[in-house]
This record gives structure tokens, C-alpha cells and sequence, in this order.
């Protein structure tokens, strides 16, 4: 019955924020189908045509390295009622996988990124703004662990990382975007209230679509 995304939520957040498990969580407590996840990291520009050395020295954490255009791209088209491809990435290689998922419009759609509130165009395109908002000290622990253990990295590379880009584009681009938010979470994935609130108004929105559909029927 709706074939079009109608509702388009974007959450934001400092890395190791909790964001991703805010994201995840929203897609899981909605109905089957009725929702589906875009992570802008999976957007990273391609930069496959560079030698690994030189992969490795981008800066990931500008709003530059990733085709933001793109995503905002497939976000029109989910609207529009048209299926997407959405990119891989793959943070062994620092290069976008050849392999895509195919992504078919559903009535919301959940987009996060530490950077999306940091584009005026993307910003636009969210119909609800939520930012995760963690303390640093628990963001840092959090990217360490993750890093080390998911993506192979050594603690020695972690924290230089950070030092070099992570909190400094945090201070220049995500800790300002909280401004645009419509809704701020603290601690991120263990605040259970606030996430049970959003999906409760997640599922009103559903229903109100549910009984529009019927009516024209």
C-alpha cells in the first residue's frame, strides 16, 4: 500500500556515540518492512584508484571524504518509490566494496552518520533530527574497542587517529550540528526510554498511514 518512503529520520552523533545501536534498535522495534537503515559511512568516496599508504591518509572524518550527493540522491529516489543500491564500504581495504544491497522503498527510513547534520542539503532532507549525545571519555573507549576488535586496527593506530582528525573534526563539525537537532538522547544505545518514546511515535506515524491508505480505499 505505501510505496514511497514517507518519513525520512536522521540521527547523528560523535563516534562511539551509540548512534548505530539507536539506528538499529528503531529499524528492529518497527514492523517488518516497514523500515530500513542508511549508514552514511557506507558512502565514503571511492578511492580505490590510490595505493593502500595513501588510502590510509585521508582524512575520514572530513565531510569530504564522503559522496554525501549520493546519499542524497537515494534518499529522493526512496521517496520517490524507487528501489537504491546502497554502497559498501570496506574499512580493511579503506576502499567501497563491489558488492551493493538492494534497498526498496519503505515507509521510514532511518539515515546516521556522525556528519549528517553537518550538511545544509542533507539536513533538508530529514523530517526528524535526533542527536546521540555521549561524553567523549565514553565515545574514545567505545571507538577503541570497536576498532581493535571488528576492524583490526592497534591501539597505537586508534589513538593516534583520533588525535590527528577524529576529535578535531569533531569540534569543527559534529558537536556544532547538535544545534539542528530536534531531539537529543544521552548515552546514546542505553537509554532505553528515549528510545522506546521515538519508536512509539515511529509507530503512530505508521498507523496514521495505515488508516489514510484505508480511507482512500
Amino acid at each position: 500500500m505505501m510505496k514511497k518512503a514517507k518519513l525520512v529520520v536522521g540521527i547523528a552523533g560523535g563516534t562511539g556515540s551509540g548512534k548505530t545501536t539507536i539506528a538499529r534498535n528503531i529499524v528492529r522495534g518497527l514492523p517488518h518492512g516497514t523500515c530500513v537503515l542508511l549508514e552514511h559511512d557506507g558512502y565514503y568516496r571511492d578511492s580505490a584508484h590510490l595505493d593502500l599508504e595513501e588510502r590510509a591518509m585521508i582524512n575520514y572524518d572530513h565531510p569530504d571524504a564522503l559522496e554525501t550527493e549520493l546519499l542524497l540522491k537515494h534518499i529522493e529516489m526512496l521517496r520517490q518509490g524507487e528501489a537504491i543500491e546502497k554502497p559498501r564500504y570496506d574499512y580493511a581495504t579503506h576502499s567501497r566494496s563491489k558488492e551493493k544491497a538492494v534497498v526498496e522503498p519503505v515507509p521510514v527510513v532511518v539515515v546516521e552518520g556522525i556528519l549528517i547534520f553537518a550538511d545544509p542539503d542533507l539536513r533538508k532532507a530529514f523530517d526528524i533530527r535526533i542527536f546521540v549525545d555521549t561524553d567523549a571519555d565514553i565515545r574514545v573507549l567505545r571507538r577503541l574497542s570497536r576498532d581493535t576488535q571488528e576492524r583490526g586496527r592497534t591501539i597505537e593506530a586508534v589513538i593516534r587517529q583520533y588525535y590527528a582528525t577524529v576529535r578535531p573534526m569533531h569540534l569543527e563539525f559534529v558537536e556544532p550540528s547538535k544545534r539542528w537537532a530536534d531531539v537529543i538522547i544521552p548515552e546514546g544505545g542505553h537509554n532505553a526510554i528515549a528510545l522506546d518514546l521515538v519508536i512509539e511515535r515511529l509507530r503512530r506515524f505508521l498507523d496514521e498511514q495505515r488508516d489514510d491508505g484505508a480511507k482512500e480505499l
